[in-house]
């Protein structure tokens, strides 16, 4: 819904889900919407892990929001 209104958005999938999110994706009339693919599973991380891996996503997420 972002997407359709100018406004970037980023998908964050674990790595089992990226067909799935671009399947969806394309139903929805958005091929080249961006993904950002993390290792499965997240559920079971910890505080800190999950911290860890914010850490190291944060920066791409913001490098494909600000993408032009």
């Amino acid at each position: 819904m972002f997407e359709e209104r100018g406004i970037p958005g980023v998908a964050l999938v674990t790595d089992p889900f990226r067909q799935t999110g671009t399947a969806m994706a394309t139903t929805w009339g958005l091929p080249a919407f961006k993904f950002l693919c993390t290792p499965h599973p997240i559920a079971i991380l910890g505080d800190k892990e999950m911290d860890e891996r914010v850490d190291t996503l944060l920066p791409l997420v913001v490098d494909l929001l600000t993408a032009r």
